[in-house]
């Protein structure tokens, strides 16, 4: 493992890497708190700055380019922002299951899959943890 490849890589991709590590960190901070407690809000409050900041983050990011300067990945962050959207105000709404839904959906695609795409050959993450 190597810090080397995302070291030389734009500010833009290393902001988007670091919400996005801090997004799977308080994701694992979610799953343990009790539902609705006051530091299940203000974790995931944080949770959904971090998502909404990565996946805008996303669309100052070509290394794909696929359909003039966008790839299928950004369709992921569009999906992202409005399900981030919608989840809140399942939240506020008081749409629990909606919104429990909604947001394990964020994490599958938000994390998990646009996470998959970074170990793709030739991906930055792959390389980092490859070691290069």
């Amino acid at each position: 493992m190597t810090l080397t490849p995302l070291a030389n890589a734009s500010l833009m991709i290393q902001i988007h890497t670091a919400l996005a590590l801090c997004a799977i960190g308080l994701t694992i901070a979610i799953f343990t708190l009790r539902k609705g407690s006051p530091l299940h809000r203000v974790t995931g409050r944080a949770w959904v700055v971090c998502m909404g900041v990565t996946a805008l983050s996303s669309f100052g990011i070509h290394t794909l380019n696929w359909i003039g300067p966008f790839s299928p990945i950004h369709l992921l962050s569009l999906y992202v922002l409005y399900g981030l959207v919608r989840g809140v105000q399942d939240a506020r709404a008081g749409h629990i299951a909606a919104h429990k839904a909604r947001m394990k959906g964020m994490v599958f695609v938000g994390l998990v899959v646009a996470g998959a795409f970074t170990f793709m050959p030739g991906r930055l993450m792959l390389q980092v943890v490859s070691g290069g």
